[in-house]
């Protein structure tokens, strides 16, 4: 029976995953792929559609009743975090419209966090790759942005007014969580998905050029040195092992945002995964 899975097409996910769908890890069941966004993800996870699936870290404490957080294959680090980008010299946002890829998205969470105390006017919700084209426009006064959008905002003639994981870290000292890794309860094993998770990134750091053709069939609209960027900034020691400062940042996120009204509390995300 095949497990049903669900990623993003960006190519830290195809990296990491690329030895679990294509049956190259001992042991594992066959998977039936799916993907999305990963606000769609977050909504789909909710409705218990997918057996293994990406989500962010901020939609947990809506996930965790019928899912495990697997302490691997996700996407956490340092020097990665989400960019709020702007068109000029502007210096805030007051009275401005901004556009965020989701509302229950890590990027979205960490920038009500920051922008608490002098909140945008409006926000809306806009397709991931929609976002910077509409500030450029100036549809939008502002925009959210993640992963690849790192290396490439410039050449839409916009600047970054913050990075939300340079905030974060000196904040807190700690690395930015985003993508989690969840396992459905009374379906699939956290212990045997766990090891393959890591079978999978294991074989995708010793070959990579095992997974390139893969991965960049699903990066069309990257250039194989951006590919090469994403894959090594979001593809790191917390993806093998969440660790002791995974973890911590994890429950930070979380409980910050509980204690600002903006997730409802939950029990400690340690308590909740597999953590061996």
């Amino acid at each position: 029976m095949a497990l049903s899975l669900a990623i993003s097409p960006c190519p830290n996910d195809t990296f990491v995953f690329d030895a679990l769908v294509h049956g190259r890890v001992p042991g594992a069941p066959p998977v039936k792929v799916t993907y999305a966004d990963v606000d769609v993800t977050n909504t789909a996870a909710e409705r218990g559609a997918f057996d293994l699936v990406k989500v962010s870290y901020a939609a947990l404490p809506w996930l965790l009743d019928d899912y495990h957080l697997l302490p691997c294959g996700g996407a956490l680090g340092r020097g990665c975090g989400p960019l709020v980008l702007t068109r000029g010299d502007r210096a805030d946002l007051s009275g401005a419209t901004v556009a965020v890829p989701g509302e229950r998205t890590t990027a979205y969470l960490l920038f009500r966090l920051w922008a608490a105390e002098q909140p945008p006017a409006r926000i809306v919700v806009v397709p991931f790759h929609e976002i910077m084209p509409g500030v450029a426009a100036g549809t939008y006064d502002a925009g959210l942005v993640i992963h690849e959008a790192r290396f490439t905002y410039p050449r839409h003639g916009l600047t970054a007014l913050v990075d939300l994981g340079e905030w974060w870290e000196a904040d807190t000292g700690l690395p930015i969580p985003l993508g989690a890794i969840l396992a459905r309860k009374g379906v699939v094993d956290p212990v045997e998905a766990a090891g393959w998770i890591r079978e999978s990134v294991r074989q995708a750091w010793d070959d990579p050029e095992a997974s390139r053709g893969y991965v960049l069939s699903h990066a069309q609209e990257m250039e194989p040195d951006v590919v090469d960027r994403h894959i090594a900034l979001y593809v790191n020691e917390f993806t093998a092992d969440l660790g002791e400062a995974g973890f911590a940042a994890v429950e930070a996120l979380l409980g910050r945002a509980a204690d600002a009204g903006l997730v409802p509390q939950t029990s400690s995300s340690r308590a909740t995964a597999w953590t061996s």
